[in-house]
Formats: C-alpha cells, sequence, structure tokens
C-alpha cells in the first residue's frame, strides 16, 4: 500500500473505525514514522501536532486501540483504520469523540448467524441439529419454518412476551436455515423490504 505523506506536510488523516460495529470513534493524523510504529506493534500511534510528537492511543489510559487492518482511500493520502478499542476512545471518557455510544446492532447479529449456518451446510459436521435439518431436505426445513411461525402466533395471542420472543427466534433460525439451503441470505429480504419501504412501491 502506498501512502502520500507529502501531500499535506507530512500527515494524513486517520479515520479510527470499531471493525465489530463498524461505528467511527475518532480522528487523529499519522506521520509515515506512525504508521510504522501502528503495524509493527498492532497497537494505534498517532502524532500529535500540538506536542509534535508522536503518542500510542491508551499509552496513559490503558484504553488502546487494537489494530485489524488499514486501509489508504483512492487518493492515498487518508487512512481508514479497523480497529478493536479496549474501553473508552475519547479523552472525555465517552466511546467516540462525538459522544456517541459504541454499541453493536443486535440485528446484524442475524448475517452473523447465517454465516454460522452456511459454514454449518459446507462442513455437515455429525451431530448438529443444524446439520440434521440440511440432510432432512427442503420439505421438512419449511414444514419447521411453518411450525415454528404458528408456535409464535399462539404465544401472541395467548401466551406470554418472553414466550413469544423465544418461539420467534426458532422461527427466524428456521427460516435462515431454509434460506441458506435455497442459496439466499436474510440480507435479500432485508432489500425486499427496503424495496417496498419507498413510497413508490406497488404491491404485485
Amino acid at each position: 500500500m502506498t501512502i502520500d505523506f507529502d501531500k499535506s506536510n507530512g500527515l494524513v488523516p486517520a479515520i479510527i473505525q470499531d471493525s465489530a460495529t463498524a461505528k467511527v470513534l475518532m480522528l487523529g493524523y499519522m506521520n509515515r514514522e506512525a504508521y510504522e510504529k501502528t503495524v509493527e506493534t498492532k497497537r494505534v500511534t498517532f502524532f500529535s501536532r500540538s506536542r509534535q510528537c508522536l503518542w500510542t492511543k491508551g499509552e496513559t489510559s490503558g484504553n488502546f486501540l487494537n489494530l485489524v487492518s488499514i486501509d489508504a482511500d483512492c487518493d492515498n493520502d487518508a487512512l481508514l483504520v479497523k480497529v478493536s478499542p479496549e474501553g473508552p476512545v475519547c479523552h472525555k471518557g465517552t466511546d467516540t469523540c462525538w459522544g456517541e455510544k459504541n454499541e453493536p446492532n443486535p440485528v446484524a447479529f442475524l448475517s452473523t448467524l447465517q454465516d454460522f449456518i452456511e459454514k454449518r451446510h459446507e462442513e455437515m459436521p455429525e451431530g448438529s441439529y443444524t446439520t440434521s435439518l440440511f440432510k432432512d431436505g427442503i420439505n421438512r426445513m419449511a414444514q419447521k419454518v411453518g411450525e415454528e411461525a404458528l408456535e409464535a402466533v399462539i404465544e401472541a395471542v395467548n401466551g406470554t412476551d418472553e414466550r413469544l420472543v423465544y418461539e420467534g427466534s426458532d422461527l427466524l433460525y428456521h427460516l435462515i436455515v431454509l434460506l441458506t439451503a435455497k442459496g439466499l441470505r436474510i440480507e435479500d429480504l432485508v432489500r425486499e423490504l427496503q424495496v417496498r419501504h419507498s413510497p413508490s412501491w406497488h404491491k404485485h
């Protein structure tokens, strides 16, 4: 990767992003030495414009930014640095320098879950319930989706919220298994819902 440190007097902006949540945490600046130290130590190091020296984030607070990846932009004069943060990032004690909470979006776990189910589909390990569903075939998987949908409806009408969440989770899991067997992703459903959200959408 080529980085153009000469364009802005030896410095390039470094956008720091949590690799797990995709939340932007802070903006710092790196010179070549800071960049090389970051790559070498796997802990993000910046160049302080006010103190005119290198500083490793967390060296006094313990809130280090553990390096996951670095990418340059299209002009090679700005960096996107993905990290795994240890504790709050801002010196004011907040998760980000914009005062935002750095929390994962729980809905994003559905994509992670399908990644896991797809791996099960590829490896088909013995003793796995997911493996048994794939072995039983599409008809059985579709039947399970129907059964779980019915159980969710029963809990919604005559049960408790806790049981509705439980049965709804079973429904989502079995639906993702069925989608995987059909070569589809949960994101395909999301894209369809996004299209329907448009004011110009009309039901087929």
